[in-house]
């Protein structure tokens, strides 16, 4: 849910069920329209930079999309052994596709956005985040992304990022037991899957724990949620899930880590290593 007051000065998001809201200050709407999947806005604020809005609820501003995009894929990217290929689903705003480029190993990356405009905006709205879309690893690819994951060979990919949004709408068929069975298939002995997982706060009693259950019964045998910060979205506090069949996800490469080639603005060793460490009321998920 959103609101917007009659002077347009600020744009809210409240988050009914946990009673809380956040608020942005804003100086312009840049851009409004209703895609095939969504209804998508574009927003000038005063300190945050731009901010888009998809269905009503804060996708990405410029001053804190790094935190997600960089734990998004480098823990994922820096536990796996030797990643070459890559499969990002969703991510229409291409800032997981940026970051995800910049390990110079990669060889492949597919990028699988269903809604094409988000992606579009972000080119014109959000540059910088697209500046890898030219990159002759990436592929773009407008379509849904369950299918694509459906119809890909089996060990095809190392690693499996889901960007999505909240679990509705087109995102609902991102969660469940046979999505990540498909996700199983289609990785190879030491591949991983990290898939955006919500706050710690408001949904490790509910949306966490059944999507670690999903992906167990599904075959994952090794799995942890990595919380980090994110102040756009509710409660402040989000997190992402690796998953894993054959890697024990909570071993990396923390030399490489620490000599890596790129430069980032949150991700390094010590996070990676601290985003490990599990907090009291998250431990029976690992039990």
């Amino acid at each position: 849910m959103s609101v917007m007051p009659e002077n347009e000065s600020w744009f809210t998001e409240v988050w009914s069920p946990e009673g809380s809201a956040f608020s942005l200050e804003v100086t312009a709407k840049l851009h409004e329209e209703q895609s095939a999947f969504q209804h998508i806005e574009i927003y000038q604020t005063r300190h945050w930079g731009k901010l888009m809005v998809l269905d009503g609820c804060y996708m990405v501003t410029d001053k804190d999309n790094f935190l997600y995009h960089e734990m998004m894929t480098h823990p994922a990217l820096f536990t796996h052994p030797d990643p070459k290929k890559v499969l990002v689903i969703g991510g229409g705003d291409c800032g997981t596709l940026r970051e995800v480029l910049r390990h110079p190993g990669l060889e492949q990356v597919w990028q699988v956005e269903i809604d094409e405009r988000v992606t579009r905006l972000s080119e014109i709205h959000f540059p910088e985040l697209c500046e890898a879309n030219g990159d002759p690893r990436a592929s773009l690819l407008f379509e849904d992304g369950i299918a694509w994951i459906k119809n890909c060979q089996p060990g095809e990919l190392d690693l499996i990022i889901v960007d999505s949004t909240d679990p509705v709408g087109p995102a609902a068929g991102l969660f469940n037991r046979e999505f990540f069975g498909h996700c199983l298939r289609a990785l190879g002995d030491d591949g991983l899957l990290v898939q955006q997982s919500e706050s710690p706060l408001f949904h490790t009693d509910n949306l966490i724990a059944e999507m670690i259950g999903e992906m167990r019964a599904a075959g994952f045998e090794s799995h942890h949620t990595l919380p980090f910060p994110q102040p756009i979205y509710p409660s402040g506090w989000w997190s992402c899930t690796l998953a894993s069949k054959g890697l024990t996800v909570t071993d990396f490469r923390e030399q490489a880590a620490r000599d890596k080639a790129f430069e980032t603005r949150y991700y390094n060793a010590d996070i990676h290593r601290g985003a490990l460490a599990v907090p009291e009321f998250m431990k029976t998920l690992y039990r």
